[in-house]
């Protein structure tokens, strides 16, 4: 039963895990996927001072590269563990509370494939530089396939029969057959060898932060012995 109480736990098992696992998220970036990003970044300008003939225009402010940039990413990345942490103990108060952290390293992997590797089958992470399809096709096929990828999921661990067991793993298909919106042209200022490289190095942080968060929110949310 949800109360006061049980909602007191959850708020505070997620901000508990959303800020360990920011923090392990933030660290692991700067270790792997800050340095190629960093890489990529100096083609991207190498390429836009080619191309635009006044170099000195106007540019919106961002972080610096440092303390600065990585306290902005640390700041990003601990809200949206909090964020996701919410949504992980939200599904958790539904289905049941786990019973140590081992059972809530599944939800994590469940939101690791629901959010990152279904969505990046077929919008891979690019670096700086690189071209891409219209932002609003790009998000509506985001979220048409974390919603169907979710549902899907949920219906392959959970229903009771065979048919709505099928109808999950129709969903689970359904966006890569849509297939993802694409630019007509591929082009990027990095070569294939950086991008590739930020890809698997994408992959991996997100295994780790997903995998965390799953985890501490198991061991902070478990249900009473």
């Amino acid at each position: 039963m949800f109360n006061l109480t049980t909602f007191k736990e959850l708020i505070t098992a997620a901000l508990w895990s959303g800020l360990l696992a920011g923090l392990l998220l933030t660290a692991v970036q700067q270790i792997q996927v800050i340095p190629t990003l960093l890489q990529a970044e100096v083609y991207e300008e190498n390429a836009a001072v080619s191309t635009t003939e006044n170099s000195h225009e106007h540019q919106e402010w961002q972080p610096e590269n440092g303390w600065e940039r990585t306290f902005f990413t640390a700041a990003a990345n601990i809200s949206l563990g909090i964020g996701f942490a919410l949504l992980i103990g939200a599904v958790m108060c539904l289905r049941g509370r786990p019973n140590n952290w081992r059972m809530g390293l599944l939800w994590g992997l469940a939101g690791y494939t629901t959010f990152f590797v279904a969505p990046s089958l077929g919008l891979p992470p690019e670096v700086p530089g690189t071209t891409a399809a219209e932002l609003a096709d790009r998000q509506s096929w985001w979220l048409i396939t974390v919603l169907d990828t979710g549902f899907g999921l949920s219906l392959l661990a959970f229903a009771k029969t065979k048919t709505y067991k099928f109808f999950g793993a129709v969903l689970l298909a359904a966006p890569h057959l849509i297939s993802a919106p694409q630019p007509e042209v591929h082009s990027s200022a990095a070569p294939d060898e950086l991008a590739q490289s930020f890809i698997i190095a994408s992959v991996f942080a997100n295994a780790v932060f997903w995998l965390a968060l799953g985890g501490l929110m198991g061991q902070f949310y478990k249900k009473d012995s």
